[in-house]
């Protein structure tokens, strides 16, 4: 079966020129929850000045049903960001890095050996305290700035994470540059240098409209966890030209008409992207909602 992790309320909602109050986003995960949903990337520990969005993320997290089968993520970009998640409850840390270079000087003001260095310690600590970490690897298909990046250096990035403790690993489209051969043999990659057993999880975007296709490719190379977010959500505040996230309704409506179970009910989905799509006062980009199911 699929494993989605539902990013909407984080990725999702970030980049939304719109304020969503706290309200808006505990009913979205509830509603998210109720349609079979498990895994919830719901907030991110980054300054609340550059990303307002994501301001409440304590607020979010007390306020969330808790039950034994939902894992609720947030994302982690610093030890600064770490402190703060270590504060909640949330069991599981996404440890976020880029692999170019050109990228996280823009951004971060620092190479990727720096921040691998800094983030493997908070890979490690986040471990030490009973949290689940996995290592998110930003740019892992592309750079919008130098263009390839060398799958040998997302390996090395991926390496030093896992010795350091994560459980697993997502490859991240930053930017939707991922066409599904690339897909295919990164992902065939990462099977021979870390083993099949490895936890491989892909994150696309649908810049180039390639979202589902790469989907797919992942799939058919043996990965059975997605990032995917309700309505086609999405958007990243540090990377150009990065538009939403593959759609969650229409990825599992794909995987339904394959009889690929996902555990999540189909009509619940497309109900609850209508209604983000009210509370967001703009269209968004998922098709099934607008196609309907049949």
């Amino acid at each position: 079966m699929i494993e989605i992790c539902e990013v909407g309320p984080r990725d999702g909602i970030q980049n939304e020129v719109k304020f969503v109050p706290t309200d808006t986003k505990v009913a979205l995960i509830q509603k998210l929850i109720d349609s079979g949903v498990q895994y919830v990337e719901a907030v991110s520990f980054v300054n609340r000045k550059v990303v307002p969005q994501m301001a409440d993320a304590e607020e979010l997290l007390s306020r969330l049903p808790v039950q034994d089968d939902v894992k609720y993520a947030g994302l982690v970009l610093s030890r600064t960001g770490l402190e703060r998640a270590l504060k909640t409850d949330i069991g599981y840390l996404h440890v976020v890095t880029t692999t170019s270079d050109s990228f996280n000087l823009k951004n971060a003001k620092r190479t990727v050996e720096d921040a691998t260095a800094e983030l493997s310690g908070v890979v490690a600590d986040g471990v030490a305290a009973g949290r689940n970490v996995v290592g998110v690897l930003g740019t892992a298909f592309g750079c919008p700035f130098e263009g390839e990046v060398p799958v040998e250096r997302v390996l090395r990035v991926a390496e030093t994470f896992l010795k350091t403790g994560c459980r697993a690993i997502t490859l991240a489209d930053t930017t939707g540059m991922a066409n599904p051969q690339q897909v295919a043999d990164v992902v065939a990659a990462f099977k021979r240098a870390f083993g099949a057993d490895l936890d491989v999880g892909l994150h696309f975007h649908n810049t180039r409209g390639l979202g589902l296709a790469n989907v797919l490719a992942g799939y058919h190379a043996g990965v059975e966890r997605f990032d995917s977010s309700i309505g086609g959500l999405g958007g990243c505040p540090f990377a150009p030209k990065a538009v939403g996230n593959v759609c969650t309704e229409d990825m599992v409506n794909m995987f339904h008409g394959m009889g690929v179970e996902t555990g999540t009910d189909l009509e619940q989905l497309v109900e609850t992207a209508k209604g983000m799509e009210q509370n967001i006062e703009r269209p968004l980009d998922g098709m099934l909602m607008k196609a309907g199911i049949a």
